[in-house]
Formats: structure tokens, sequence, C-alpha cells
């Protein structure tokens, strides 16, 4: 920087009026019980997942007698037999598979469906998005045995695409919803050059729309991704033999296995949440920030 820019921007801070300690104070005051309700919060919701994971680390005498302690001694053998488990990378296999595919057949079919929700005049138009907004109403306890008969009918039971297909089709009402909204937001002027350059329907949606979208796109993913990582009926009432177990479905039979080890117990929830609390911190910015955009454009 030369000494006249270093000059002028000296100058620019010492023109700007300082904030008395007075002013200051207040501001902290007023901003203490956010933090203070933030920090409860906090741990409210860390200390749970603390004691699970101390407790992984005891023996089930040793919870009996020291239940709030630290283990003495640490017993590791708890977390090193479930790893060295094939049945437990099994369900994390699993449930890996059967999440991705599901984000990806939710997000590239309601992407396709909002882009013409968006994008289309037609008649109906709004009756189609309707009926759609209409499938957040239904929980998915309400279909579990239509869906049953259903999946015996095309042979789905005990198949991977008998949860995989079940858990896009619920997922798309809210996928749908969201990238309306952003398609929406993105201006017909850009559109209209694209079609003038040479550009197809489909090229704009792909080559532009899409990019563009790329935080909507992020957000209904992660969004997509826990749901189905999360889902329990559904993998429950497809598969009965444990070569598709999810996550969810390992843990019922583990615990209905080990009921009298409970700090076995407790070192297989802790497993099994980590790939789920690592999913989360890596696609945190993501999500929020796709979140603010929304509501930014809203």
């Amino acid at each position: 920087m030369s000494a006249p820019t270093a000059g002028r921007a000296r100058v620019r801070r010492n023109s700007e009026p300082a904030v008395p300690k007075s002013v200051r104070r207040r501001r902290r005051l007023r901003t203490l019980p956010v933090y203070a309700v933030l920090w409860l919060i906090g741990v409210f919701m860390v200390t749970p997942l603390l004691y699970a994971l101390v407790s992984g680390f005891k023996s089930t005498k040793q919870l009996s007698g020291n239940t709030f302690g630290l283990p003495s001694p640490w017993v590791t053998s708890n977390y090193t037999s479930l790893l060295g488990s094939s049945d437990f990378w099994r369900s994390l296999g699993s449930s890996a598979v059967i999440a991705v595919a599901a984000t990806v057949l939710t997000v590239a079919t309601a992407a396709l469906a909002a882009f013409a929700l968006a994008r289309f005049a037609f008649r109906g138009r709004e009756v189609v998005f309707t009926l759609f907004t209409m499938g957040l109403m239904f929980p998915f306890a309400v279909a579990i045995l239509p869906l049953f008969i259903l999946l015996r009918t095309f042979g789905l039971l005990d198949n991977p695409w008998g949860v995989i297909l079940p858990e896009a089709a619920f997922g798309l009402p809210v996928t749908i919803i969201i990238l309306r909204g952003f398609f929406r937001e993105i201006p017909g002027e850009l559109e209209e050059a694209a079609t003038l350059d040479g550009c197809s329907r489909f090229g704009f949606f792909w080559r532009i729309l899409l990019p563009l979208a790329r935080p909507a796109l992020g957000t209904v993913s992660v969004l997509a991704i826990v749901s189905s990582w999360n889902q329990f009926l559904l993998p429950l009432l497809v598969f009965s033999e444990p070569t598709w177990w999810t996550i969810p479905v390992g843990i019922q039979q583990f615990q209905g296995q080990y009921a009298a080890d409970v700090a076995r117990i407790f070192a297989y929830l802790v497993l099994a949440m980590v790939p789920a609390l690592a999913f989360y911190a890596v696609a945190e910015r993501q999500l929020i920030g796709g979140i603010t955009l929304g509501a930014t454009k809203g």
C-alpha cells in the first residue's frame, strides 16, 4: 500500500466516531441473555452425547455402581469389538448406499418437477403444486399398510429399492417446494437470452439454472440424506434379513441381542452417531447458507 493510500485509510479510520464504553457495555448486557440461552441449549444437547461416550468406556458393573463418574478402569473393548464386527460395517454401508441413492433420485426428480412448475405456464400448474404440498400433511406411518402391500405385489421386499423408492417419493414434496422457490427467482431475461443464443429449455435447465441453484441443491441434498439416514420404520418393514439392515434397524436388533450389556449398547449408539455428526460438521455451512439465501430471496 502506498503512503498516500495508507494515509487516506488512516484518516478514514480516525474520522469514524469512537463508540463510547457505556454504549459498548449496554450492548454486551443486551446480548448477554441470548448467549446465556445458547450456552444452556448447547449444554443440554451435548451432555447426553458425552454421557453416552463415557459410558461406552465402562462395564455394565461400573455403570451400576458408578453411573455418572469416570470409568475406572477404562474399558476399550466395547468399542474395539464393534469396530471389528462385520455386522456394524454392513449396517453402516447399507445406510450409506440407501441414503445416497434415495437422495440422488429425490433431488434429480424434484429438480425436473420444480423446473416445470416454476418456469412453464400450463393449465392446472397450481393444482399440481398444491397436490405436492398436500403430501407434507400425511405422516409416513399412515401409508405403512398400503405401502407394504404395494411392495409385496411388486416383489420389492428384502430389496434395497423397496426402501429407496418410497423414501424418494416421500421426500419429493419438501424438495419441490424449496427448489421451486429458488427457480422462480431466476430472472426471465436470462432464459430469453439463453434461448436467443440457441439454448434449448433443457439446456437452460442443465447449464444455467442448476449451477445458479447450487445452494438450494446442496440444502435439499443434506435434508434428504439426513431423512434417509434416520429412517427406521421403512427398513424395518422391508428387510427381514440382516443383509440390508440399516444403522437404526441395527441399533434396535443389537439392543435386543445385548439387552443386559448396557455399556456395549452405549458404545454402539456412539459409533452409530459418528457418521451423522461428521456429515453435519461438513455440510453445516452448505445447509445454513442455502436456508439463509432462501430466506433472503423470500
